[in-house]
């Protein structure tokens, strides 16, 4: 054992090109447009623990995910997973690493194909691999139904005779049969009803503690992610505002956005708390604000967020990329300015 991150993220960046056709380009003297998906991105994940990514649609979480598992090539940077670059995943070498992780994908409608049985999608991913012989693999297809509350009767079902529940208990299934260390899950429980929710994502928690399986979370439901997270990392505009432990994060945000997020969560207990109203959209992220991504929507805006990226600074348990955090002067209670 080391005290080495399983995972660690340093600056990673993915651009998509998103320009016309060469010849409208050159006719209308256009130059490329790039989209600054994810643009700078650090963090790590302990072995063992869940790293939850929150954020509004559209601020790159889904893109982070697949640069993990190696599904987007990054444009800069450097990605590790157990001191190994993540590049060597597409190389006979990088077989090996590729068991231990894996994704859970965001639709469970999607990501199965209807025209295969069950025992066939769970058992893939050993057949790849070349691990087990085929009575093996039916005997381990088996006792995955079982781990994700399951039977084993459903070996022989299509996805379409599942609820959407089950179909994403398959995906979890399929994703386990190679014994991974490390699951991607980009929004597991977002296209299932709320009681279903909290099936699965009891059932990950469970999986994690029989497993010892590290995860990392990706949700824009703030409610999920205080029930399974240990550390939240929040994004705006491809890039990480705000990294702290979970309970550190809901009880004293520090980022602007992250308590304009808080905020928008209904206080059912009747504290009276005062509350950042959600002000604006996020901007077009081809066309992104100077300096801090965040200030056309703050209400703490002064000149020098127009004008300069704030650097990340350590705050207490938290690392923030704020100005106001840094020079000491954004108040704990919030200043209900307009907006500049």
């Amino acid at each position: 054992m080391t005290d080495r991150p399983l995972v660690k993220v340093e600056n990673a960046s993915c651009w998509f090109d998103v320009s016309g056709p060469w010849l409208e380009r050159v006719l209308k003297r256009r130059s490329r447009i790039q989209l600054k998906a994810v643009n700078g991105v650090s963090f790590t994940v302990n072995k063992g623990e869940t790293l939850a990514l929150v954020g509004e649609s559209g601020c790159g979480k889904s893109t982070v995910a697949r640069l993990l598992v190696g599904l987007y090539t990054p444009t800069g940077g450097n990605i590790e997973f157990d001191g190994q670059p993540v590049s060597v995943l597409h190389t006979r070498e990088g077989r090996q690493l590729r068991q231990r992780l894996q994704m859970i994908f965001q639709d469970p409608y999607a990501s199965l194909n209807p025209r295969w049985r069950v025992a066939r999608i769970i058992a893939e991913p050993l057949k790849v691999h070349g691990q087990l012989s085929r009575e093996e693999r039916e005997k381990r297809v088996d006792e995955l139904l079982l781990h994700v509350g399951l039977s084993p009767t459903d070996r022989d079902r299509y996805p379409h005779q599942f609820s959407g529940g089950q179909r994403q208990r398959i995906s979890i299934a399929r994703a386990l049969a190679a014994r991974p260390e490390f699951l991607v899950c980009d929004e597991p429980t977002s296209a299932l009803d709320v009681s279903v929710q909290a099936q699965v994502l009891n059932l990950m928690k469970k999986l994690q503690r029989d497993l010892g399986l590290t995860y990392l979370f990706i949700s824009h439901n703030l409610a999920v992610v205080h029930h399974v997270a240990d550390r939240v990392a929040v994004m705006y505009l491809g890039k990480i505002v705000e990294l702290a432990p979970r309970d550190a994060l809901f009880s004293q945000p520090r980022h602007p956005y992250t308590r304009m997020l808080l905020s928008a969560i209904p206080d059912t207990a009747g504290t009276g708390k005062r509350r950042i109203p959600v002000a604006g959209e996020v901007p077009n992220p081809l066309n992104p604000p100077s300096g801090c991504p965040f200030h056309p929507r703050c209400p703490y805006v002064r000149d020098i967020c127009k004008q300069a990226m704030p650097a990340t600074v350590t705050d207490g348990p938290a690392e923030v990329a704020c100005h106001g955090v840094e020079q000491g002067w954004l108040s704990e209670e919030p200043v209900l300015t307009q907006p500049g």
